[in-house]
Order: structure tokens, then sequence, then C-alpha cells
């Protein structure tokens, strides 16, 4: 049994706590963008291949309370190094974050560490050098009021990099964060799904991926995938094969994604092809001013322009005016909006029924949910 820290947004960290428990594992601890949960070597593969908020799935080596580099050291030596990196792996401390803590230059930490983790090995394997020309084990470390926690990447590239979204638009909203975002709605795979901004197609894809039931993870690599002294290739193939018995062939959907620039459109249709689903999405040219529909009940869930790509106050003004007309010409439709323009609500001229801050990377963000009204129950 090994212990493991699943990484996310600041703000998603419900949501990432009910994938890992639906996965079956126990939350141990949780933290702003950190859950910790409980399991044996294939819960690394499956945490990898399933999670779709999750950022990266760490092994977590230890942790503890260090307010000088002689406390880091010493704290860090007296990790079990050896009991995860072979004589000739390299290792190296890739990324260090501090909160509140005595230490804060993450450079001074990262030199220290490695030179802790040196003295540690020197002698388990009884030698002053190594060649570290084997597989890779990166660390990543965080302090928090003066609290070290250290833990494995086990999964070397971001989670949020699927592996399908090949060319990207000027703004893309991350995969992991754009599957959060529509977990935050009711919608399901049934219901309508309308993206009028859709950019590089995250949105629509990320929603045909969860219709269809697709892991997110199935089709990339992973760096643990060479630690087999720690988790047997077994486990990935086991994995692997759980998530390729769950896909549902035989979904149809109304899935769809507009956007006014013809490039947007293209790069949306190649990425959908890739991630195995654009026989589920309709993506097409089209005007938000444009945007209508002729069924009930449907979802807007978009990620439209904002002051970090479109400048002029005049025009976001008027933007957001149009979205605000064409919401509200849609009758029964729900609307969810992530947006950093301080003036949408007041712009699209109506209140949200609930607004979320999230961060999309460094950028503070605000998920503007419009609830609409259920649906009346189909008959049985």
């Amino acid at each position: 049994m090994y212990e493991y820290i699943a990484v996310c947004h600041f703000g998603m960290e419900a949501l990432l706590k009910r994938e890992i428990s639906d996965l079956g594992y126990e939350i141990t601890n949780s933290q702003d963008g950190r859950i910790c949960f409980s399991g044996g070597p294939e819960a690394l593969a499956r945490a990898n291949i399933f999670l779709r908020t999750a950022e990266r799935v760490l092994i977590k080596i230890g942790e503890f309370e260090a307010s000088t580099y002689e406390e880091l050291f010493q704290g860090t030596k007296a990790l079990p190094w050896e009991e995860f990196i072979p004589e000739n792996g390299r290792f190296w401390v890739t990324k260090v974050a501090c909160v509140k803590s005595a230490l804060f230059s993450p450079r001074d930490i990262q030199s220290v560490m490695k030179k802790a983790m040196v003295e540690r090995m020197k002698k388990t394997y009884r030698r002053d050098v190594f060649a570290e020309d084997g597989d890779d084990y990166p660390v990543r470390v965080f302090l928090y009021k003066d609290y070290v926690t250290v833990g494995l990447d086990s999964s070397g590239v971001s989670l949020h990099k699927r592996g399908y979204r090949k060319l990207n638009n000027e703004a893309p909203i991350a995969e992991n964060l754009a599957a959060g975002l529509i977990m935050l709605t009711p919608w399901h795979g049934d219901r309508i799904l309308v993206d009028p901004f859709c950019g590089s197609g995250t949105f629509p894809i990320e929603a045909a991926m969860m219709a269809a039931n697709i892991a997110p993870g199935m089709n990339r690599e992973f760096t643990a995938e060479a630690w087999t002294h720690i988790i047997p290739k077994k486990a990935w193939y086991e994995a692997g094969d759980e998530a390729g018995d769950l896909i549902r062939h035989d979904i149809e959907t109304d899935i769809q994604g507009y956007d006014i620039d013809d490039a947007c459109v293209t790069i949306s249709r190649e990425n959908a092809r890739v991630a195995g689903v654009d026989h589920l999405i309709h993506f097409q040219r089209r005007d938000v001013k444009d945007l209508s529909h002729p069924k009930k009940y449907g979802f807007i869930i978009t990620n439209p322009p904002y002051g970090e790509r479109m400048m002029k106050d005049g025009e976001l003004k008027e933007l957001y005016r149009t979205i605000g007309e064409r919401y509200k010409a849609l009758d029964s439709w729900s609307m969810y909006l992530i947006t950093a323009y301080e003036k949408a609500e007041y712009d699209i001229g109506h209140k949200a029924t609930k607004n979320r801050k999230i961060y999309n990377g460094m950028i503070k963000t605000y998920f503007y949910q419009y609830m609409g009204p259920k649906p009346p129950k189909k008959r049985s």
C-alpha cells in the first residue's frame, strides 16, 4: 500500500475527491489543490488513466518539518529514497511550492534536497558518484507553514494533456479544468450542450468523452510506466483494458461547438477526430449573435473572450451584452461560463444563480452559473 497525492486546480478539490472515491480508494487528507489517498500499486495506474480533474499523481515519499536549510537537509536525507530510486535512476527536484514558510527560495531548496538525496543513496549503494543514466524520477515538494511534503511524480507531462489536442487556438482552456467545470453542472450525455466560443474544441470534446465514458488518460504515456520495481506492467495493462471495456460505443449526443473563426472550427474538428469523438460533435462557424436552438432545456458551457485576450472594454461590453441577449432568447436553457471579465454579470444583464471563483493558471476567473428549470420527468 502507498499513499498518493493527486494535484488539481484550486477550487476543484471536491470534484477530485469524488472521482477518487468513485475509483474505490480511501481519502486520507485534503488541502488546497491536493487530495491524498491510499491504495496498492494498481491505484497509481488507474488514477493516472481515469481521473479527469487531476493535474498529476504523486507517490508520497514522506513529510517533515523544516524552518532551516539544515532541517531540510536532514529531513530529506531521512526519507527512504532507495525504496523508490534505483542506482542508475535520474532524480531531481523538478518543482517547489512554498506557502507561509521560512524557506521560500525554490532554487536553494532544490539544491539542498538534491544533495541530501545523494548522501542518502551513497550509503545505500556504496558509491560516491551516480551516473543517472536510467529512468526519470522527478520529485515535487510542497512547503506549507514550514511543513514539507515530498512526492515522486508518476505522471510526467501534466494529466490535462490528454494527447488529443494537437492543435491550439490562442487561449485554450486546460482539458482537466474544462472537464471539472462540466462536472460542476447538471449536464449529462443525453442533454443538449452548446459552446459558442469553442476555440480548440475543449469543452465539447471533454463532454463527448464523458458521455462516451472514455477515460482521459487512455491514449498517453506516464513516467511511472518505467518503474516496474514499484508498479508492475500488468497493472497498466489491466487499467487500460478496464478503460477500454467501459467505453460506450452506442451513444447518441447533441453536442455542438461554434466559433466565428474558421481556423478554430478546423482545429476543433481535428482535435475531436484524434480524441475519437468527432462523430459525437457538430462543429460550425457561427457568430454568437446567431446563437439559437429549436429545443428546450439545453446547456451553454463556454469560455468566452475576456481581458487577457481582448483588451478593448467596448468590445467586451458589446460581446457580453450579446451573450445575455442570446441566452435570454433560449427558453428554459442553463448557461455556465468562465471568465475573468469583472463586469460580466452586469453586461449580460442578469445576476448569476451562483458564482464560483476558479484559478485558470495564474488568472483569477469566475464561473458564472445561470441555472434554468429542470426538464419534466420522462414517463416510464
